[in-house]
């Protein structure tokens, strides 16, 4: 073999091992990404079937129920609802009407199987993520009444009285 052909062919293996590299990493990555979604786009299915990924919001109130080490509570952004089933130890700021994050996956059964769940830390602290999805739902529904108390917008896109 010529020396410019084991060049070539030296090239060739690391370049295809630099490849073999890449691909593992990107998988690797791939698959421990794990996204935020809000109780409304649960609802419109935009979440994944069968991967995990984060439900973040306000616990309904009301809507904490333990049997022992389970707990089963609601996660609403105050427009749609998720149900979540948990089993261990919830943190101790987890209350009803506060911000929480919860990963897991759901259920073909629409009830959020979480693994963890994430409480707030003090007061006046929410998840961006959770508080971004509040703030899209009172837009979403001040703009809601506004449309049924205003139906004359609706004839007139843009007209406002």
């Amino acid at each position: 073999m010529k020396p410019r052909h084991k060049r070539a062919a030296i090239s060739l293996a690391v370049l295809g091992a630099v490849g073999v590299a890449v691909a593992l990493v990107l998988n690797a990555f791939n698959s421990n990404l794990v996204f935020f979604y809000t109780p409304a786009q649960v609802a419109a299915k935009e979440a994944p079937q069968g991967r995990t990924f984060r439900v973040g919001g306000l616990v309904q109130a009301g809507s904490v129920v333990r049997e022992g080490v389970s707990v089963r509570f609601v996660v609403t952004d105050t427009l749609k609802t998720v149900p979540v089933r948990f089993e261990g130890v919830l943190p101790d700021l987890f209350k009803e009407g506060k911000g929480v994050v919860a990963q897991g996956q759901l259920g073909a059964d629409g009830v959020f199987a979480a693994r963890e769940v994430l409480a707030k830390h003090d007061e006046n602290y929410m998840p961006p993520e959770a508080a971004d999805a509040l703030q899209r739902a009172d837009k979403m529904r001040a703009k809601m009444a506004d449309t049924l108390t205003n139906p004359d917008a609706l004839a007139q896109p843009g007209a406002r009285k």
